[in-house]
Parts: structure tokens; sequence; C-alpha cells
């Protein structure tokens, strides 16, 4: 941990107040990078995962430029916006800005899809400070003429990876022709593909880039295993881990939405309070499920890998794979629910048969050989000894077994289970 604190930046006393107020005293590295070129106006390329507190990196001085160049803001204007992914994650900013401008007197709100726009349309009348928002329904709401931002002064894009990912590109191409040629602009990824380089470049003026633990890179605190598994007995394999009543906040993560739905069916009918949540669900479902992992009422969650991004919560013990991932960015990002921001955390993955072509991915991105864990009633030497096919040989394989479709199952990663040792600014 670094040894500067926030009091020794040059954020002023409102907002000095509000993160004593949080208990939070050292910031993150991005936070240390990114908040002192932020405050000088430059453009920033961030390179970073969820979980390094780059909310705050950005949040924090977006707030201090706002109240020391105070504006009147137009009807149905925004000075700020962030666009962001996923609903949860728009969610959480905006709880963020809400919590560290807590001292100022800033409007605030954030829109999305899946629920009614009434409250959101309504909330956006007077014109508002800070504007979070998901990139389909602001352009809904911009093409109803709700929103307009031509008086728009900070854009910042979260998660550009993860917009390419879900189809965003063209929603996003489109609201930044609409924004204004002079702004200050912020651009947040975890990778940078080709497709994602280019859209920065064509958005940032001579930005600083800050990059902090690259994606092929698992957090050291995080004590990985892997758990071979014949793949009929997983479920049984999760109940047996579950009954160690140190796994206190879980996320399980699992390849499809059906398959969160089954696995949260069968722990609950086990006994163990848990939710599922995923894309097919409403807003309200998937906020409930959140409010009531945060506070405890339920002990697991079941995710898809549309929230390995989205869930942005302390104290998560545990991250278990029910299912590798196809991706093996997305192990990175799915351990990354625990040992947030230098907590320590463990991550336990289920491994069968078909999963371990994935497993061999991820072992090569990462650097790392996970330790195999035997010591489980469920272990399966058959999955030990089982022969990666080459990829031409898995394709030959899968077309055969799909009648010539080229799609086929890919297995899923594993995740770090995460006990959190000390608090950092998220």
């Amino acid at each position: 941990m670094t040894t500067q604190k926030f009091s020794d930046l040059k954020l002023i006393e409102p907002l000095q107040l509000a993160i004593t107020e949080t208990g939070y005293t050292h910031p993150t590295p991005i936070q240390l990078a990114a908040i002192p070129k932020l405050l000088e106006g430059r453009d920033l390329l961030g390179v970073a995962q969820t979980g390094t507190g780059k909310t705050a990196a950005f949040a924090l001085p977006i707030l201090q430029r706002l109240v020391l160049n105070p504006k009147k803001v137009e009807s149905r204007h925004a000075r700020v916006l962030i666009l962001t992914p996923t609903r949860e994650l728009a969610v959480q900013i905006h709880e963020s800005f809400q919590t560290y401008g807590k001292n100022l007197n800033l409007k605030s709100t954030v829109v999305f899809g899946g629920v009614s726009q009434f409250h959101q349309v309504k909330s956006m009348t007077a014109g508002v400070d800070v504007l979070v928002a998901t990139p389909g329904r602001l352009m809904d709401l911009i093409q109803q003429r709700m929103i307009n931002l031509r008086s728009l002064e900070v854009f910042v894009l979260d998660e550009a990876d993860r917009m390419l990912d879900m189809g965003f590109i063209n929603d996003i191409k489109k609201i930044i022709k609409l924004l204004p040629v002079k702004r200050h602009s912020l651009f947040f990824s975890a990778t940078m593909p080709p497709d994602i380089q280019k859209l920065a470049s064509g958005l940032l003026t001579d930005p600083v880039r800050v990059e902090v633990t690259p994606v092929s890179s698992t957090a050291e605190k995080i004590q990985q295993s892997v758990l071979f598994v014949e793949k009929k007995n997983k479920k049984d394999l999760l109940r047996h881990v579950l009954k160690d009543n140190s796994l206190k906040r879980v996320i399980v993560f699992t390849r499809t939405k059906h398959g969160a739905n089954q696995v949260s069916e069968v722990l609950e009918k086990n006994g163990i309070f848990s939710a599922a949540i995923h894309g097919n669900k409403s807003q309200g479902a998937r906020q409930r499920a959140l409010d009531s992992f945060k506070k405890g009422t339920i002990r697991v969650l079941v995710a898809t890998d549309i929230a390995a991004r989205g869930i942005d919560v302390d104290g998560i013990t545990h991250v278990i794979n029910f299912e590798l991932p196809n991706i093996a960015e997305s192990y990175v990002h799915r351990i990354g629910r625990t040992a947030r921001a230098g907590a320590e955390g463990i991550a336990i993955s289920f491994c069968d048969q078909e999963e371990k072509a994935y497993l061999k991915d991820i072992q090569k991105l990462t650097g790392q050989l996970i330790p195999v864990e035997t010591s489980h009633p469920y272990h399966s030497e058959n999955v030990v000894n089982a022969q990666t096919l080459s990829k031409g040989k898995a394709k030959a394989l899968i077309d055969s077994r799909l009648g010539g479709n080229k799609g086929g199952q890919r297995n899923n990663r594993r995740r770090r289970f995460n006990k959190p040792k000390s608090k950092t600014l998220g």
C-alpha cells in the first residue's frame, strides 16, 4: 500500500471530509496516478480492472472541477456524462458520486433500461451536474429529446472493452458524435484490443496513460485452486464446498443464464440462501438480489459473466467458478470480485473434462499454474488424466457431435475467493 494519504492530494476540504467519513486514508495506485493529472484537466487513458479504485480516481477530481467552476445547468442538460455498460455498474457509480459529493451542492442522476423511464425523465427536467447512463437508454432519451449533451464538459467512457463485448459500439459512436468538440475526456478499459485502441485515439486529446494491474495478472493476495470433477457431480461438489462456514459471502459463476437459475434453485432447496443475477432478470429483481447480498440476507449470489464487472460489493470472501469461462480474460475479471483493492481472497474453480482446454488457456494467460485441490469427495482422476485436444481435433469433435454446427460449447474459467483485509476507496 502506498505511504501517501488522501490528505496529501490537492482535494478540497468537502471531499477530504467525505473521504475521511468513509474511513479511507490511502489512495490506490490508480488514484494516486490519475487524480493529480485529472485535476490539471488532462485527458486520461486508464487501463485498469475493476477493484483497483478507478471510480474514485475519476469521481473525486470531477466533483472538484464542478464545485470550483460553478455553472447553471440548462433543462435536460448535464455537465458530466459517465457511460457504463451495465445497470448494476451505473447504479454503483452513481452511489459513489453521492457518497463523495455528500458535502457539495450538486445534482446527479442515473438512467438505465429495464425499468420505466418516467422517474429518469423527471430527474432530468431541471438538468443535472452528473449523469450516469447505460448506452441504450441514453440513446432512447436523446432521441426523445429528453436529454441534450450540447453543454457537456466532461465525458467518461468506463469499461470500454466490456461495451464492445456487449454490442454497444454503434451506440457509443453515435453518442460521441453528439458531444461538444471542446470537452474533458476520460477513457477506461481493462484490455486494449485494436478496436478499443482506435476508439480511444479518436476520443482523447494528448492523454496521460495510467496502467494498473494488466488483465493477464491476478491479484497476488488471491488464493486460487482448481478441483477436477465429473460434470454430473458439480452440484454435489458445490453443496459440499459450501458446508464450510468460512465461505460467508460467495459469488458463484456459471456460463449461462439458465445454468445460474438452476444452481440457485439447487442451493435454495438445500437450505442455502441464494439468488441468481443475469441479463434476463428485471432491473428490480437484479437490484433486490444485490441489496440482499450486500446486507447478508443471502449468502450466495449466482451470476453470469455479464455481472463479472458489475458487482462491487465489499467483503466477498470467495468466488467459485462453477463453470470455467471460454475466454481466458473473463477468469481474471471473475476472480477480481474478491481481493478488492489490496484485500485477500479465495478463488475456487471446478473443472470437468470438457473444460481442461480452457484451464490451459487461463494458465497460459496468467502465467500461473493453479494448484490442484484433491482433498474433496468428488475428485476425478479421469478428468486429471484426460488429454486436451488440439484446436483442430476439438473443432472436428464438436462439429461431429452437433451435426456440422460450428458452434459448440466452451468452458468457463475460475474465480477467486476473498477475505477482505484492508479497506481502500473504490
